[in-house]
């Protein structure tokens, strides 16, 4: 039985069930994969509890060059609510993006985060 018990928490931390830091999460936003980008701000998305790092990091993937990076970095914007107040500003410009997605996904996110923010932009 012992044996099952140790076997099942290796499995667990070569499956990546262990964690990782969010500072490495942060730093996979840069990875030339956008895979590899997606995967970081699904995770991101899951730490509310540390927005201080989080909502930055977010905030500057609305910039990336894939629409769909831009899409979920506003959903996982939005997933985080009111925490992710700061990000308010580089929002609003997607509103205009050029692929729906990105536009319908920014107006979610300000909807979640800031109502006054809605109205102020007529949406």
């Amino acid at each position: 039985m012992r044996q099952i018990s140790i076997v099942s928490v290796v499995l667990l931390l070569v499956a990546g069930c262990g964690g990782r830091p969010t500072s490495e999460w942060v730093d996979r936003l840069k990875a030339k994969d956008s895979a590899d980008r997606l995967h970081a701000i699904r995770a991101l998305s899951e730490r509310p509890a540390e927005a201080a790092v989080v909502v930055p990091a977010l905030t500057d993937a609305l910039k990336d060059v894939d629409p769909f990076i831009r899409r979920d970095a506003a959903c996982a914007l939005a997933k985080l609510g009111p925490g992710a107040r700061p990000a308010v500003q580089a929002l609003r410009p997607l509103l205009k993006d050029r692929n729906h997605g990105v536009r319908k996904a920014a107006t979610e996110a300000l909807k979640k985060i800031d109502a006054e923010s809605v109205v102020k932009a007529g949406i």
